[in-house]
């Protein structure tokens, strides 16, 4: 049998992909930089990427499908790249914020096109899968803007 909603379900496992990705891209970044507050930076935002993963997960079984357990393909190719550019660049702040940032400038448009994609599929704002997408649209901006003023007075600093 077919669930009818099996568009909205891949729009969700997309995202949890994402979600993989950024929990797995802070990590990393928390272990490449030295400045301890940086590094408890991105270990909660860490945490925050596995909640927002653990949520879609739940909202997926809730629609009646199979929530994704991986990260992206992509995401595992930008991780790569990050490590060798880390290793190259010496792992210094700036460096780190800006593939940090441009990891977040990913998931912000991948979640700004989820809620376009909801939307088209007829799931207004008062779906609970809409809502959970744009409650966690709001937190990748707010994650966003925060890595940008951190990049930024990094490199002022330099």
């Amino acid at each position: 049998m077919s669930n009818p909603n099996k568009d909205v379900i891949n729009v969700l496992n997309d995202l949890i992909e994402y979600s993989k990705d950024g929990e797995k891209g802070f990590k990393a970044s928390a272990e490449d930089v030295k400045n301890t507050q940086l590094k408890a930076f991105f270990v909660q935002r860490a945490g925050e990427c596995a909640s927002a993963a653990a949520e879609l997960q739940n909202d997926v079984r809730r629609l009646g499908g199979d929530p994704e357990t991986s990260t992206s393909i992509s995401g595992d190719l930008h991780r790569g790249w990050v490590n060798l550019k880390s290793m190259v660049t010496g792992k210094d702040e700036e460096a780190v914020l800006n593939e940090v940032e441009r990891g977040e400038d990913h998931a912000l448009k991948a979640y700004k096109e989820a809620r376009e994609k909801l939307v088209r599929l007829g799931r207004g704002i008062t779906d609970p899968s809409y809502m959970i997408v744009e409650k966690q649209l709001q937190g990748v901006q707010r994650n966003h803007d925060q890595v940008k003023a951190l990049r930024d007075a990094a490199r002022a600093r330099s």
